[in-house]
């Protein structure tokens, strides 16, 4: 625990260097989870009570759900709904973590939230920064490449104007660089539908 404390999340493969002992190390774990000294991040992956107790102490927790986004499902990066909330694109509050992966659609709960990975296209896995803060890594989409991914994960269901317009996208915080990194994402994709959405929001 000494170990695990300092750790922002860990595995049984990060402690097998003070214990090698892989069956003493899985009861124990088990038994500190059962205690609330362990959060469980996913099967296999942990936190320590006192590192986040820590982190809450500091003002620094309010990063960690976002961090944890990347670990619990990897190669991953923040997008969609919780992205554009942030912007202010999406008028209704985003209650979950919505992030794009190359892999299999996934979703995983623990005790900061709901996590939905959403698959894409390889060639569309792209648009996205690498944000450092307090020692942590996250992986998030710009503001044009969670719309991109928002309207071409949902381009079948908007099937007419009305259900575009019914997104209710605050397109006003859209600003022209943001629209000249969207139509690149459109010439990559060289889909027409999402082109004709677009342009029915941008109306």
């Amino acid at each position: 625990m000494a170990l695990a404390k300092q750790l922002p999340c860990f595995s049984l493969a990060d402690l097998a260097s003070v214990e090698p002992d892989h069956n003493y190390l899985k009861i124990t774990l088990s038994r500190y989870k059962k205690s609330g000294k362990l959060l469980k991040i996913r099967r296999g992956l942990y936190v320590s009570s006192e590192y986040i107790n820590a982190l809450q102490k500091k003002g620094r927790f309010s990063i960690y759900p976002e961090f944890i986004a990347s670990i619990l499902y990897q190669p991953s990066y923040l997008s969609l709904d919780y992205v554009l909330y942030q912007h202010n694109l999406l008028t209704e509050i985003a209650r979950n973590f919505t992030a794009i992966t190359r892999n299999k659609t996934a979703h995983f709960t623990n005790a900061f939230g709901n996590y939905f990975y959403h698959k894409i296209k390889a060639e569309f896995f792209c648009g996205f920064k690498i944000i450092k803060i307090n020692n942590f890594v996250i992986y998030k989409a710009t503001k044009a490449k969670s719309l991109f991914d928002y309207l071409y994960l949902r381009r079948n269901l908007l099937v007419n104007k009305k259900a575009v317009r019914e997104l209710r996208l605050n397109m006003g915080n859209f600003n022209q660089a943001d629209v000249r990194e969207f139509k690149q994402y459109l010439k990559l994709a060289g889909t027409q539908k999402v082109a004709e959405i677009f342009a029915v929001l941008m109306e």
